[in-house]
């Protein structure tokens, strides 16, 4: 039951953040809803038991791709008025669309229910105890076979963020 409970409670967080992300004009308001949506997703996975995808979220994509989109929105020039859409017409196909897409789903729940052992809900999954280590297996790769590439990601990645302090320096100093 509690299980439940936190999976909802999460789930909720994650879609009513997402669509607040969307409905924002001020790109920081959404950008501060898109981790409140990425943090309500780690705690899904952490609640799945999977944790490496839990703190493999946390400070990926939280941490650092959103510093990221931040440090963008900071030295974008957003004052630049944008031009104004009717909504007419737009308004019902969006509405159109999303009801499709809603039958699409349950469409695809109700089937996968019908199908035993197959589909999206499987009756019986296995216990976490009883799955491989993949966090294990993860590491031996990246940090074996694969340290020369993610280093040199790492090595691009600082590279650029350097770059780009350095182009906001000169430009406040202008």
């Amino acid at each position: 039951m509690l299980d439940s409970v936190i999976f909802y409670l999460f789930a909720g967080i994650a879609v009513i953040s997402a669509a607040l992300m969307i409905t924002r004009r001020n790109a920081i308001h959404s950008a501060v809803f898109l981790i409140t949506t990425l943090l309500a997703t780690a705690g899904i996975f952490l609640q799945l038991r999977a944790e490496f995808l839990f703190i493999s979220q946390i400070i990926i994509y939280v941490g650092g791709i959103m510093v990221l989109f931040i440090f963008v929105i900071m030295l974008v020039p957003l004052d630049v008025t944008l031009p104004q859409f009717r909504s007419g017409p737009q308004k019902w196909i969006a509405l159109l669309v999303a009801l499709v897409v809603g039958v699409e789903a349950g469409v695809i729940l109700w089937l996968a229910r019908k199908l035993p052992g197959q589909g999206l809900l499987v009756p019986n999954p296995a216990p976490a105890d009883k799955l491989p280590p993949n966090t294990e297996e993860l590491a031996r790769g990246l940090f074996g076979a694969y340290l020369l590439p993610f280093e040199i990601a790492s090595v691009l990645l600082l590279v650029a963020m350097v770059g780009a302090v350095v182009m906001a320096k000169k430009r406040t100093d202008a």
